[in-house]
């Protein structure tokens, strides 16, 4: 029998394993106590978290008419972001030049006024949609 040494790696930190995936190290800044302010990191909204989920819900309805997916499965809604005055759902394209995307974006701003009560915006980030993160639940 040989002694094995076993060697740690050392733990990357958030901002490493965001980087090394491609993904932000900054998780959804949800804020509906200060305007303006975020929720400090450990808190839970668990209102803000039940919005977060209806917004969702809501976006069930837009479906990219060229694949027949909805936009959250599809994973194209990236961040959501609820104030006091302005919700913003920061989302991508599964193709840069996609010839629908005026009426995707339309349709999301709309589906999401239906769920909360400030005004909308939605931002599309330049970020490359990947197939293999379709199917993935929030």
């Amino acid at each position: 029998m040989t002694d094995q040494t076993l060697t740690q790696t050392p733990e990357r930190s958030t901002e490493e394993t965001a980087t090394a995936t491609g993904m932000s190290a900054q998780p959804p800044v949800t804020s509906t106590a200060v305007p303006g302010a975020p929720i400090s990191p450990g808190t839970f909204d668990a209102t803000a978290r039940a919005t977060e989920f209806a917004i969702l819900d809501a976006l069930r309805s837009v479906v990219d008419p060229e694949i027949g997916m909805n936009v959250v499965e599809l994973a194209l809604i990236k961040q959501i972001i609820l104030g006091d005055a302005l919700t913003e759902i920061k989302m991508i394209l599964t193709t840069p030049f996609c010839p629908y995307a005026g009426s995707m974006i339309q349709q999301v701003k709309e589906a999401t006024e239906e769920v909360v009560e400030t005004e909308v915006k939605v931002t599309l980030l330049a970020e490359r949609w990947d197939p293999k993160d379709a199917g993935l639940v929030w």
